[in-house]
């Protein structure tokens, strides 16, 4: 790795960068709704939600992988049981539709359910109906996590949908772009290695870790 391979410092660092690129006056003469679409970039989140006056919240999701390969994701499922599928590897390896809705709904009642209620402590996500939803990560690397997500807000009936980003790859911008309101991002990347090469420091976030930065 070199030096100019690393755009930022740490998650706090890219916050302030997105801060410096959102149009922060004319958002405040709304109310919004950050939500985090992982772990990971929550404490992004809520740098930009405290600039916004707004309340901070994280919007769960899991992967589901390829039947003979951990690597290989090939849909999101929501805590909103939005399910958002990789058509393209679907049908490349010839991946069976209700394998895919069977295993969202095995991980949606076995873990995404339990992640929520320890979460929020029983409580579900903020009513969305109405509100302006802004989606945070601390990077996208293939953008079907965040996809789901904006497609989750706005199946909660949001009434605008903005996804804010440190990095993204090229390849994601018009997918993005074509079902969300705004996209602001920093760097984009025409050959995106990983979100942690990008990063000089880029911690590890667990639950535990989000609890103190709701404390603070």
């Amino acid at each position: 790795m070199t030096p100019d391979q690393i755009y930022f410092k740490n998650r706090e660092v890219a916050a302030y960068r997105l801060l410096d690129i959102l149009p922060i006056d004319n958002m405040k003469l709304e109310d919004w709704i950050v939500l985090s679409t992982s772990c990971g970039g929550y404490p992004i989140a809520d740098i930009i939600a405290k600039e916004l006056n707004a309340k901070v919240d994280m919007i769960f999701s899991k992967k589901i992988f390829a039947p003979s390969n951990n690597d290989c994701e090939i849909a999101i499922v929501t805590e909103a049981e939005e399910v958002l599928i990789h058509e393209e590897i679907v049908k490349a390896f010839d991946i069976s539709l209700d394998l895919i809705y069977e295993e969202s709904k095995i991980l949606y009642e076995n873990e995404l359910s339990s992640e929520v209620n320890k979460f929020r402590n029983g409580n579900q996500l903020a009513n969305l109906n109405g509100k302006n939803i802004l989606l945070i990560d601390e990077g996208l690397n293939t953008g079907l996590t965040m996809m789901a997500c904006i497609k989750s807000a706005i199946k909660l009936g949001a009434k605008s949908v903005s996804v804010a980003t440190p990095l993204i790859p090229t390849a994601s911008i018009q997918t993005i772009e074509s079902i969300a309101d705004d996209l602001y991002y920093i760097k984009k990347l025409d050959h995106f290695i990983s979100i942690n090469f990008y990063y000089d420091t880029l911690n590890e976030i667990k639950f535990k870790d989000i609890e103190t930065i709701k404390k603070d």
